[in-house]
């Protein structure tokens, strides 16, 4: 069913926000609309969402910053809506993790196409189940809750950010600074070595014997990725 996906809609244009909104609504889907980046943060942040619209042009930040952001921690489609056309704009932009491009004026009817193409490629447009596994842990993004062998393990906000940023994506090797900005956001004013207090603890409260551990692993130089935990 489409009307299990959420679509979030990013664009300063409030004309096209409305008709990108009455057509989502039209065809199915839940519709979540920013007119600003932040406002679009606020909203990926706070709710499960399938798909991105994401304009270029933005009054506070620009959308290849915003498509940054997201894909530190999700792997969530994003189509962009430009009136950039040309070739080195796109190839930045599919560089960065984007994965379409609409160019504007665009057609409604094949704006939903291209949403309804890329929900398929995500998996068979059915919504994901939000679980992260590694080894015996177990992370419900949903729930926001940490199991090993099927026993929940109690977190803290900072801790679950870092964990579940570690093993949403798995082969990545995370900096301090990226872990800092994703747990507290740009306008935070600390020191990446508070990242290694954070791990610390984290890896007490999962077992995770630091020499050497099975989950959380250092990159010596560079900063921190999950290992496969056996």
């Amino acid at each position: 069913m489409r009307g299990q996906h959420s679509v979030l809609v990013v664009d300063d244009e409030v004309k096209i926000l409305r008709l990108v909104k009455s057509y989502l609504e039209i065809n199915g889907y839940t519709a979540l609309c920013a007119e600003t980046a932040g406002e679009g943060m606020a909203l990926f942040e706070r709710n499960q969402v399938s798909l991105i619209l994401l304009d270029v042009m933005l009054p506070d930040f620009s959308g290849e910053e915003f498509c940054k952001k997201v894909r530190r921690t999700s792997d969530v489609p994003i189509i962009m809506i430009t009136a950039k056309v040309d070739e080195e704009s796109i190839i930045r932009g599919l560089a960065i993790g984007a994965d379409d491009y609409v160019c504007k004026p665009f057609s409604p009817r094949q704006l939903m196409a291209r949403v309804a193409a890329a929900l398929r490629r995500r998996g068979g447009g059915e919504k994901t189940g939000g679980i992260l596994s590694c080894g015996d842990l177990t992370v419900d993004t949903e729930k926001r809750i940490l199991s090993r062998n099927g026993e929940e393990v109690p977190l803290t906000r900072d801790e679950y950010k870092i964990l579940a940023l570690l093993m949403s994506r798995q082969a990545k090797i995370f900096t301090r600074e990226e872990i800092l900005e994703a747990i507290k956001g740009d306008d935070y004013e600390g020191f990446d070595r508070s990242v290694d207090s954070h791990i610390k603890r984290l890896r007490a409260k999962i077992g995770d014997d630091s020499r050497p551990p099975r989950y959380i692993l250092t990159v010596y130089g560079m900063g921190y990725r999950m290992g496969g935990g056996s």
